[in-house]
């Protein structure tokens, strides 16, 4: 049918043009060849499958349906190979790629004999549709495996992901998913489901995502090809239509508007070409800025321990009764230690963070435990502010989930400690409980409350309220946002909710049941 025929069309253009631009950006890069290849895959499938659809006789109509099979073999192997690149990781799969590889060239050898395509019957308001032979349903099986794999490795990618890789990840997740079983209703017929392949336009759908994701979060750096691409284009038509003008006047004012078209293409592409640069300096800058901290930190972090230590030891009269004139003194440099001591942890945990090195060691345990700790250790505090401290356990215990213990405590310590701080008469209350198959914890305070502008960047990096400023002037702004990190690597929620200022404050951390 004419329709199916025109999807496999769309289908191999799209293909080409992408895996062309992304080709000619970068010829020597290994990632660019290994797409280039993934789309030429699709390309040889989409234009087999055009002529298929549109052949005429029998023999044609098989000849065709075993070509678009070359396509098809490769594309799996060469998807999985494109995302192994993509994550850095092409090295430990080695034997897997090697293994893929191997079997899609057997299974191409097989491809143009009655193993691989028997023949081609009527199925549907379909003329020539291929039927399977034995050694294509070992290839199907590994068309699936390879896939489905593919999309594991993303996934596993995600919580340890910087922020703009996690957007290109979930990118080529959509595009890859969509696009693959949409082309996977072209298996129904081939085992006689009467089922149409309705759904193989939605492999345009992958480029089209993957395109969007390499202009808008450089995956490829494209925006600069796509520029130069339509700025040749538009040159070109406006240099053939000067030349073909009808008379002489016209051809003078056609080839100015050309040149001058030329000097804004050429002002225009620099421009992009600068902005990239520029965008490529900050990258480096924020990378230089993070291994910096990480150094500064770590090497900040061994003096002021063995500190701490000296101090503690000072204190309780390791080398000699103190008068109380010296204690004091020594009591409030102890304090300052420690406050340093969480600032250098916590700008260690910002780059690692940062720079996708911190991982998650889940275990399967109660959250009331955790709760039940924080509490009982920040109570002190609590009671120096004449304010309380609830904890509301729940009637009936709370399943154990599986949670990195160290982060899931650095989550709810951060919120409760940063609600006690800025809480001045009242208190604080912890509770929890289980909604949608998610556990909730929120921890409402009575504290000086937040506005709308507030809010909307409290989670960032280096970032504090009004309130927090003329409370507790010594925070960096780092706890929360450390504890919005934590929890999105737990594939779960964090947020705040306040009426305004002086109305109090409620923050709610969700997290998966598992």
């Amino acid at each position: 049918m004419l329709f199916y025929a025109i999807t496999g069309l769309i289908n191999a253009a799209a293909s080409t043009f992408l895996g062309f631009l992304v080709y000619l950006k970068n010829q020597k890069a290994n990632i660019n060849k290994i797409f280039a290849l993934f789309c030429s895959s699709i390309a040889i499938w989409g234009y087999s499958y055009f002529i298929w659809q549109t052949s005429t006789d029998k023999e044609t109509a098989l000849f065709w349906s075993r070509a678009l099979m070359i396509g098809a073999i490769f594309m799996p192997i060469t998807y999985f190979h494109f995302i192994t690149a993509f994550l850095g990781i092409h090295q430990k799969k080695k034997n897997l790629l090697i293994l893929g590889y191997s079997l899609s060239f057997i299974f191409l050898i097989l491809n143009f004999t009655p193993l691989f395509v028997k023949s081609v019957e009527c199925e549907l308001s379909f003329l020539y549709w291929p039927k399977p032979g034995i050694a294509y349903h070992p290839f199907l099986l590994t068309f699936f495996l390879y896939f489905f794999y593919s999309w594991y490795l993303l996934y596993k990618a995600l919580p340890q992901a910087t922020k703009i890789l996690q957007i290109q990840i979930r990118y080529l997740l959509i595009g890859s998913i969509v696009g693959f079983f949409g082309g996977a209703t072209n298996y129904f017929l081939w085992y006689d489901i009467p089922i149409p392949p309705f759904g193989s336009i939605l492999i345009t759908f992958f480029t089209i995502l993957t395109a969007f994701a390499a202009t808008k979060y450089h995956l490829f750096e494209i925006k600069v090809i796509l520029t130069e691409l339509l700025v040749g284009v538009i040159g070109l038509l406006l240099l053939v239509q000067a030349m073909t003008a009808e008379n002489f006047t016209w051809q003078i004012f056609g080839l100015g508007l050309f040149v001058l078209f030329c000097v804004f293409g050429y002002l225009l592409i620099k421009s992009v070409i600068l902005e990239i640069q520029r965008r490529q300096e900050i990258e480096k800058i924020d990378k230089a800025k993070s291994e910096f901290i990480s150094i500064a930190s770590h090497q900040l972090r061994t003096p002021l321990t063995a500190v701490k230590g000296y101090i503690s030891m000072i204190l309780e009269g390791t080398y000699g009764q103190l008068a109380e004139k010296q204690a004091r003194p020594l009591e409030n440099v102890y304090k300052s230690n420690e406050r340093l001591i969480k600032l250098v942890n916590d700008l260690l945990s910002v780059s690692r963070i940062e720079s996708g090195k911190l991982k998650l060691e889940p275990q399967k345990t109660s959250i009331e435990e955790i709760i039940s700790n924080v509490v009982e250790e920040l109570k002190i505090e609590a009671k120096k502010k004449n304010i309380y401290l609830n904890w509301e356990k729940p009637h009936k215990p709370l399943p154990k989930i599986l949670i990195d213990i160290d982060k899931t405590r650095q989550i709810i310590l951060n919120i409760v400690d940063n609600a006690i701080k800025y809480t001045k008469q009242g208190g604080v209350t912890v509770s929890t409980k289980i909604q949608d198959s998610r556990l909730k914890i929120q921890v409402k305070d009575t504290g000086e409350g937040m506005t709308e502008k507030e809010i909307s960047y409290l989670f960032e990096s280096f970032s504090r309220g009004k309130a927090g400023t003329h409370l507790y002037s010594e925070g960096a702004g780092l706890g929360l946002y450390i504890a919005r990190k934590f929890v999105e690597m737990h594939q779960g929620k964090i947020w705040a909710e306040s009426k305004g200022k002086d109305k109090g404050s409620t923050f709610y951390i969700e997290l998966p049941i598992k």
